[in-house]
């Protein structure tokens, strides 16, 4: 097994780890004259020695006054290879250490940890001696056994404040519509549209990075395992044993037949498929055909009372009723199951009819069940991964949420600057076949005044047989350079799909083979991708390797990025190098790296591998801004100058909804730049048909208008999916409401610049996050720790986006401790109350927070057009504000050197006025005298905010002086 420099970090671990028991009891200790001493300080902390079984070993780190790592081993050692996720060093001093009744304390100017010496449990408590995280226990270690074969490694757990109410937020993105995360179970295992980031963050201001960069479970530590595992089954009839299965051909049943369960989740199951079905799923002719089913039918029955947990894994339709009553009714394209949850309640003894039906269209389904838990143990901070050499984490404290996510980037790294024109709008596809399609789209965005500043060219630019030479398709694209100069001559950014995926006849892949950097096992099985008439032999690159990292960037340095092209698409970065392998295949097809067992790294691939670009691409190009857009994602990829999508997800109204949280829980996890398909990325051949029926271009064309309301309103704003095509014009005919309600938004968004540029800049200068948690704002307001379809955009903004098809109005709750405008009409609501706002098709409900300071500017056709045009200052009165506008030249690192100024706005509800205050700092090409318009909203306004013709209140002249603008008397 080829492990290489890993093996060289781990040779001290790993034989001190080696346990001979799968328990977690620890080695004898020898009886020794002198009695072990209870602890020993070190110089950036303190190791404590457990005297009960379990844990032997409790190392505290200070990181600094608000930052303790925490590491636990069941052996002596504690030299463990250095963290890919947390860059921070300790800080090596302000502490202090004392023993106190059998605890360990440790205490710094912002926390206190507590190690209790008798079984290794960490508690930490606040400056105020208010208590954060409690240990249940010292943790537990069980032995892990890996697909490859490697020893040592351990099973593990840690549980903490059992039975809490807190709420709990961050893991990074997940596709199952939940916001607070107390009482949920979340697997955390890169997929498709799945991220897992190990970072958790409380309503009691504090997070815990979970230094772990394997299969990590919140919640609930047992795998969902299948239906009968802990379910009596009856079929139809009322026969033990399973549930009855009836398939149908055609609309004829073919075959009835009781299965134990519901199980063709991965490729491996098919097998399982009836021959009466005509052959083997694997066969993808079989799989694709449309008018195949499977009704299984029949009851469950549980000795347990208690609200019990379910998950469907599966794709194409399907739908889920229990006794009468449907509980879920979905649809995913075949290749991309994933999963859905539903609970439950269920008396010992008493049986429930359960029916399920499924249109596989070539795709997969499973149906799990998971016994509930204790009520106290389904309320705790719960984590669980598969393979480790220690339990091991950081603890951050702060004074709000906010505070705990700048703690996060203390130990990741700063969330470096993306350009300006990232944060218009992206147009994509699946795909621009040419370079004149490409052209031509820029050209026509051009031509009809639609603002535009990002062109992407999506995988297969290429020759067919030619995936990872990173080379054009001469056919298609003759002239690459001359391309890339169009585009740009149209003011239009360029960015381009690469994948970490390569054909074993490109000389990239001969190359990186040669120095043992390829994933040779999808080879060797002679596994081939879905291109062409029978697909092409394929593997994957190794970027835990430094030198595979940097070979991989000098051949796209000297095929991509030499023609100037701007931005970096990393598709399948989880990786994904065979959809639907179980999990222990996955692993197998992973490895070996440069840094030990695939199964010990599996969810850091795409930090790795954008690692790689990013550090390669800042080389190359020292002034120019690097932009990396990645479909997976890990703790501390905001360093390297990484977004992150929802990947493929379906195009349909549960998916829009389930972008909310997954968006929201994504920045709460401290990377601040996020984005969705918007329209979904694959849709129901009833959009795409050839004559569509007009009912389904109605909802077509509504459920993409929905979506871009929402995406007006993420971080990043992209359009991209299957056929039927995304651009605004493709989308709806000119003066429909549907085309100019996308009109709106798009203007909207650009008008917004100043506002949403200075949002961008303050997760970097301060650590901001764009789009935010209602809970980050109210947590005192209980109401809405659970409110999973709303959010903030910035502190100004509140977001209810449309969900459902022909809905013209929605619930919206309205956080206490503050007043809210409604932004199309300008009516004034108190917080703290739930209101029926109008949801007409063009429009989507916003609210702005009273105190809002929001500086806008002109329609413009891309970003940087018009840096010197005036402003307008929109303050919305009823409570003081501030807002710091923030200014650069949006393209360079300058701002890492201070090249960037700030205008600080201040309003003072008393006296109303705002004070324009005094430009600080500048940049090269700053504009340094410009028109400033002010509007005033409030309760007595009569023109609303959303009417951009409203004649300003006042207008000045900014010369980067003070000026002070008094609001007129009613």
């Amino acid at each position: 097994m080829n492990v290489r420099s890993w093996a060289l970090a781990s040779a001290a671990v790993l034989p001190a780890l080696l346990l001979a028991a799968c328990e977690t009891k620890a080695p004898p200790v020898a009886a020794a004259a002198v009695p072990v001493p209870a602890f020993q300080q070190t110089a950036d902390g303190v190791v404590v020695t457990v005297t009960g079984a379990g844990v032997r070993k409790v190392r505290l780190q200070v990181i600094n006054d608000h930052i303790v790592r925490v590491t636990a081993v069941p052996g002596d050692a504690l030299d463990l290879p250095a963290s890919l996720m947390a860059i921070a060093k300790p800080a090596g001093g302000g502490f202090k250490v004392a023993e106190q009744g059998g605890q360990v304390v440790l205490t710094t100017a912002q926390l206190r940890a507590e190690v209790t010496v008798a079984t290794g449990a960490v508690s930490v408590f606040d400056a105020k001696g208010q208590p954060l995280l409690t240990a249940v226990d010292g943790g537990s270690f069980k032995a892990a056994s890996l697909p490859t074969g490697e020893t040592g490694f351990f099973q593990v757990r840690q549980r903490f404040n059992r039975g809490t109410d807190e709420g709990f937020y961050g893991l990074g993105q997940h596709q199952n519509a939940q916001m607070n995360y107390n009482g949920e179970d979340v697997e955390l295992a890169q997929h498709n549209m799945d991220i897992g980031i190990p970072f958790v963050v409380s309503t009691r201001n504090y997070g815990v990075l979970w230094d772990n960069n394997g299969i990590t479970r919140f919640g609930d530590a047992r795998e969902y395992p299948l239906l009968s595992k802990e379910l009596k089954l009856t079929d139809a009839d009322g026969k033990e044993g399973g549930l009855t299965a009836r398939y149908y051909d055609g609309g004829k049943l073919k075959l009835t037949r009781t299965e134990a369960d519901i199980n063709y989740q991965y490729i491996k199951d098919l097998a399982a498929w009836p021959e009466e079905m005509g052959g083997s799923r694997v066969n993808a002719k079989v799989r694709g055909t449309q008018d195949k089913s499977v009704v299984w039918e029949g009851k469950i029955e549980s000795p347990v009372d208690g609200i019990h947990r379910f998950q469907v894994y599966a794709s194409g339709y399907f739908k889920v009723t229990l006794d009468g009553k449907v509980v879920m009714d979905r649809w995913r394209q075949d290749w991309n199951p994933w999963y859905h949850n539903f609970d439950l309640p269920m008396r010992a003894g008493e049986a429930q009819t359960l029916k399920v039906e499924w249109v596989p269209e070539g795709g997969f389904i499973a149906l799990m069940h998971q016994n509930p838990l204790p009520d106290a143990e389904r309320h705790e901070l719960s984590l669980t991964s598969d393979v480790a050499r220690a339990i091991d984490y950081y603890v951050v404290a702060g004074k709000d949420m906010d505070d705990v996510i700048a703690g996060y980037r203390q130990l990741t790294g700063k969330a470096v600057m993306m350009p300006r024109w990232a944060y218009g709008l992206w147009q994509s596809r699946q795909r621009y076949k040419t370079a004149d399609e490409l052209t031509d789209t820029v050209a026509q965005f051009r031509k009809r005044k639609l603002p535009l500043d990002n062109i992407v060219e999506d995988w297969f630019y290429w020759r067919e047989d030619d995936w990872g030479s990173h080379k054009f398709d001469p056919s298609r694209f003759p002239d690459p350079q001359g391309l890339v100069d169009s585009l740009h001559g149209m003011n239009a950014h360029f960015m381009i799909s690469v994948w970490p995926k390569f054909y074993p006849t490109t000389d990239n892949y001969k190359e990186l083979d040669a120095k043992g950097h390829i994933y040779r096992r999808n080879v060797e099985v002679k596994e081939h991708d879905w291109v062409g008439k029978d697909g092409y032999e394929n593997a994957f690159y190794d970027p835990y390797s430094p030198e595979a990292r940097q070979i991989y960037w000098r051949q796209i340095n000297e095929n991509l990025n030499k023609l100037g092209i701007d931005a970096w698409w990393l598709d399948a970065s989880e990786p994904d190098t065979h959809s639907n392998l179980d999990i222990p295949e996955r692993m197998l097809r992973m490895g070996p790296t440069a840094m030990g067992p695939s199964a010990a790294l599996f969810n850091s691939y795409p930090l790795m591998h954008t690692k790689a670009v990013y550090e390669g691409n800042r080389a190359a190009n020292p002034d120019k801004r690097a932009f990396i857009l990645t479909r997976s994602g890990f703790a501390g990829q905001q360093r390297n100058a990484a977004a992150s999508w929802s990947g493929d997800v379906a195009s349909r109204w549960t998916d829009l909804r389930n972008q909310i949280s997954a968006g929201v829980n994504f920045s709460l996890s401290g990377v601040p730049n996020w984005t969705t398909d918007i329209g979904g990325f694959a849709l129901e051949k009833r959009y795409s048909v050839k004559n569509p029926k007009a009912s389904d271009v109605a909802e077509w064309r509504e459920l993409n208008l929905r979506w871009f309301q929402f995406g007006a309103f993420s971080p990043l704003f992209r359009s991209h999916g299957e056929f039927p095509y995304r651009e605004i014009y493709n989308l709806a005919p000119k003066g429909s409401e549907v085309y100019d309600s996308l009109v709106w938004y798009d203007e909207l968004r650009y008008r917004l610049m100043p506002y949403i540029y200075t949002l961008a800049a303050d997760t970097y200068h301060r650590d901001g996050t764009i789009m935010r948690g209602l809970v980050m704002d109210f947590p005192a307001d209980r109401e809405v720790w659970d409110v999973d379809d709303q959010y903030l955009f910035g502190h100004a903004f509140l977001v209810a986006p449309v969900t459902d098809y022909k809905v013209r109005s929605r619930a919206v709750y309205l956080p206490s401790g503050a007043q809210w405008y409604d932004f199309q009409t300008g009516a004034l609501y108190d917080g703290g109350q739930r209101i029926a706002a109008d949801a007409p098709l063009k429009r989507l409900p916003l609210f702005v927070r009273a105190g809002s300071i929001v500086p806008t500017g002109p329609v413009t056709q891309y970003t940087g057009e018009k840096p010197d045009a005036p402003l307008t200052v929109v303050v919305y009165t009823g409570a003081d504000g501030t807002f710091d506008l923030y200014e650069d030249e949006g393209t360079t690192y300058g701002y890492e050197h201070g090249a960037f100024s700030r205008i600080p706005l201040r309003y003072d509800q008393a006296s109303g006025t705002l004070t324009i205050g005094a430009r600080a700092g500048s940049f090269p090409g700053m504009v340094g005298e410009r028109v400033i318009n002010v509007r005033f909203i409030g309760p007595e306004t009569k023109v609303a905010p959303a009417d951009f013709a409203a004649k300003p209140d006042q207008t000045v002249r900014y010369t980067g002086q003070a000026v002070m603008v008094a609001r007129a008397k009613a």
